[in-house]
């Protein structure tokens, strides 16, 4: 029951949000003489055949990755109440690097993947490094130089490829880098289709999956049972009471950036090792931005932004169906713009019933909401053995 009790503010937000979203997308189709239910089912139907139906699922499975990946990165910063808004020039232009430095070098296969994706990192922590010394140096919004750096990332990185990192032959309708050797591509996972007796389907699960995982579960240990992760939240509810207890704002500020740079610089990652192996110029764009709606849908909770991202890849995948069936494929574009309208609003709504009932309890927070993290405004409490405590313990 306590669990339940803990647990309900948390998805009373996503789920109202999905609900308004759904209802007001129902009513846009209805408006445009555009049968609701009968999307709905097109959406839904993952074909006939057992390999039409977990192809389906390796689809969206393989588009949640990046999506996840982008959650975190956007939640890391949240958590201190940072904008990264620079996320999508990030990992396009740690992609383009990290594809042409894989392209260029040959190593034995654990190697030259790891290599790839330390590049790819190195570079996405240090263009987001650059927006928090500018925010902490310069005083400037986070929100205003991530976005300019944006720019700055796309022009760079369309440069890049059309010049010193190119690898397609002239003439060619699709410019790309040198192709990443075969030790520098990650394999599938669709072996663990016929340890489960199901179909094996043509496309290949991306093997980053694993990867995207263990991010995930290090991330929510960093931010939920480290000391860094306290002081993280702690500087983002009130800088001068973190500054008061021994916390260097301007520090946590770079570090947190940095932390959610490198994160980002793994999006491009999952599509380049395990399917294009190479950066080109229709590589995929737009992750970075809808990684800020999955990670406000998954509350910046790991595991929330890991269902967001599933949501959000199968709005994605029903694109193709949508079209062959000839429904307006727009249906899904206004699905999520209402997702990320609902969920703002759903969020608040939590939140003030979470500090009603809080208030209404023996111990009632007296402080604001957490930023960012969609909390009730509960102090966090300090990971066990750490200086808080001790001082407690002396006092």
């Amino acid at each position: 029951m306590n669990a339940l009790r803990r647990l309900g503010p948390a998805l009373l937000a996503p789920v109202l949000a999905v609900v308004v979203a759904l209802v007001i997308s129902s009513a846009v189709m209805a408006a445009l003489a555009v049968n609701p239910f009968d999307v709905f089912s097109v959406m839904l139907n993952f074909g006939d055949s057992p390999s039409q139906q977990v192809t389906a699922m390796v689809v969206i499975v393989n588009r949640a990755i990046p999506l996840f990946l982008a959650g975190l990165a956007v939640a890391i910063a949240f958590r201190m109440g940072l904008f990264n808004i620079g996320v999508e020039g990030q990992y396009r232009l740690a992609t383009i690097v990290a594809a042409a430095v894989g392209a260029a070098v040959s190593l034995p296969a654990p190697l030259h993947i790891g290599l790839i994706i330390v590049v790819a990192m190195v570079v996405a922590a240090f263009w987001a490094g650059i927006v928090a010394v500018l925010k902490v140096t310069r005083g400037v919004s986070e929100v205003i130089s991530s976005i300019m750096l944006n720019f700055i990332a796309l022009g760079t990185a369309s440069y890049l490829l059309t010049g010193p990192f190119r690898g397609s032959p002239e003439g060619a309708s699709i410019i790309a880098t040198a192709d990443i050797p075969p030790s520098g591509q990650m394999p599938g996972l669709n072996g663990i289709f016929d340890v489960f007796g199901l179909a094996n389907p043509p496309r290949q699960l991306y093997g980053f999956l694993l990867v995207a995982a263990v991010v995930g579960i290090l991330i929510a240990v960093l931010l939920n049972r480290t000391r860094f992760g306290f002081d993280l939240k702690a500087s983002g509810m009130s800088p001068s009471a973190a500054s008061a207890s021994g916390v260097n704002a301007r520090s946590m500020v770079i570090k947190t950036m940095l932390l959610s740079g490198a994160v980002a610089g793994l999006i491009g990652l999952p599509d380049l090792l395990g399917n294009t192996h190479s950066y080109t110029t229709d590589f995929t764009a737009g992750l970075g931005f809808l990684g800020i709606a999955v990670a406000l849908l998954g509350r910046n909770k790991p595991l929330g932004i890991a269902l967001a991202a599933l949501l959000f890849a199968f709005l994605d995948r029903s694109l193709v169906p949508l079209q062959i069936a000839d429904y307006p494929s727009s249906v899904v574009t206004i699905v999520q713009g209402t997702i990320v309208l609902a969920v703002v609003v759903a969020n608040e709504i939590a939140r003030r019933v979470a500090r009603r009932s809080a208030a209404g309890g023996s111990a009632a927070p007296a402080g604001g909401p957490t930023a960012g993290d969609g909390s009730t405004g509960v102090v966090p409490t300090p990971p066990p053995g750490s200086t808080d405590q001790r001082q407690g313990a002396q006092a």
